[in-house]
C-alpha cells in the first residue's frame, strides 16, 4: 500500500508540470495561435529558474524567473507570428531549436551545481492519514496550485466576458476586429500568458521535480503538453486529468522496476511517448469531433480589414 501511495504522489507531481505547460498552450490556442516552441520555452525557463535558485537560494524567485523567461520568449514569438505574419509552425519549431541550443550553452556553467536543502510540504493532520496522507497531502504547493489554476481558467474561459472575448478572437478574429477589439494585442497577451505558464513548468522541473540542471532535461515534456491540448479537446479540466494520466504512465515504469517486474527498461521508458501517439491517433480518427471542438482560426494568420 505504501508503494501505491508513493506511485500516486509521484504521478501527481509528474502530471503537474505537464498540466501547467498544457494550460499555457491552451490559452494560446484558444486565441488562435499554435506555439510549437513549448519544449524550447521550458528549457530556457528551466535554466533561468535553476540559475536564479543557485545565486539567490530562493525557490519563489526561481519560479518567477522561469515565468519571466517564458513570457519574454513567447512575446518574441508573438511579434513574429502576429505582427510579421510569419508561419506559426515554422516559428514555433525555430523557437524550440533555439531554446534547446541556448539553454545548453548557458547551462554549461551550472552542470555541476547543486541546490540547497528543500523545504518539505505537508498538510497538518491530513498528511498523517494512512495511505491518503502520503498520496495526496505531502505535495509541493504548485501541485495544488495547478488544480486551482485549472478551475480558474475554466471559469475565465466560460464564465467571464474577457474569456468570451478571448474565445471570440480564436473563433473569428475578423468579427472580433469588426466589433472594435484589438485582436493582435489580445493574441499577444494570450501568447505571453501561455509562455509564462510554460516557463513556470520549466522552472518547476529544474528546481522542484528534479532539482538540478542537465542539458535537455525537459526530455520531450513540452511536446507531450502540446499533445495534451488536443487530447483534452481544448478543455481545462480534461487537460488536468490527461496530465495526471500521462504522469501515471511516466511513473509506472519506476514502480514496475521497483516491484521487480521483468520488462525491458527501454520499453518502459518509451511508454509515455507511446501512449501520447496512441491517444493522438485515437482522437484524430474522428475528424468531425476535432473540428467541433478546436478554435476555428487555430494556426491561421489574421489580416486586419480582410
Amino acid at each position: 500500500m505504501d508503494a501505491i501511495a508513493l506511485l500516486i504522489a509521484a504521478s501527481l507531481n509528474a502530471g503537474t508540470l505537464l498540466a501547467l505547460a498544457a494550460l499555457g498552450l491552451l490559452i494560446n490556442e484558444r486565441a488562435g495561435i499554435v506555439n510549437l516552441g513549448a519544449e524550447g520555452l521550458m528549457l530556457v525557463a528551466a535554466i533561468a529558474g535553476f540559475a536564479t535558485a543557485v545565486h539567490t537560494g530562493s525557490s519563489l524567485l526561481a519560479l518567477a524567473a522561469g515565468m519571466g523567461a517564458g513570457a519574454l520568449l513567447a512575446g518574441l514569438f508573438g511579434v513574429l507570428v502576429i505582427w510579421l505574419n510569419t508561419n506559426q509552425y515554422a516559428a514555433g519549431l525555430a523557437l524550440s531549436l533555439f531554446g534547446t541550443g541556448f539553454s545548453a550553452f548557458v547551462g554549461i556553467r551550472y552542470t555541476s551545481e547543486k541546490l540547497g536543502p528543500r523545504s518539505s510540504f505537508e498538510w497538518p493532520y491530513l498528511a498523517d492519514i494512512p495511505f491518503i496522507g502520503p498520496a495526496l497531502f505531502k505535495q509541493h504547493p504548485l501541485v495544488y496550485g495547478a488544480m486551482v489554476l485549472t478551475a480558474a481558467l475554466a471559469w475565465f474561459l466560460y464564465r467571464s466576458r474577457a474569456g468570451l472575448v478571448l474565445r471570440a478572437v480564436g473563433e473569428s478574429p475578423e468579427s472580433a476586429h469588426a466589433l472594435g477589439y484589438p485582436v493582435r494585442w489580445i493574441r499577444l497577451g494570450a501568447v505571453m500568458a501561455g509562455g509564462s505558464l510554460c516557463g513556470l513548468a520549466g522552472a518547476y522541473v529544474s528546481t522542484v521535480y528534479t532539482p538540478l540542471w542537465v542539458e535537455g532535461m525537459i526530455a520531450g515534456k513540452g511536446w507531450i503538453a502540446l499533445a495534451l491540448t488536443t487530447f483534452a479537446t481544448w478543455r481545462p479540466a480534461r487537460i488536468l486529468l490527461g496530465a495526471y494520466l500521462f504522469g501515471f504512465v511516466t511513473m509506472l515504469q519506476f514502480y514496475l522496476q521497483g516491484q521487480g517486474v521483468e520488462v525491458a527498461s527501454q520499453f518502459l521508458s518509451m511508454l509515455p511517448y507511446l501512449s501520447t501517439i496512441v491517444v493522438l491517433v485515437l482522437i484524430s480518427s474522428n475528424a468531425a469531433f476535432i473540428r467541433a471542438n478546436m478554435p476555428a482560426s487555430l494556426g491561421k494568420p489574421f489580416f486586419p480589414g480582410s
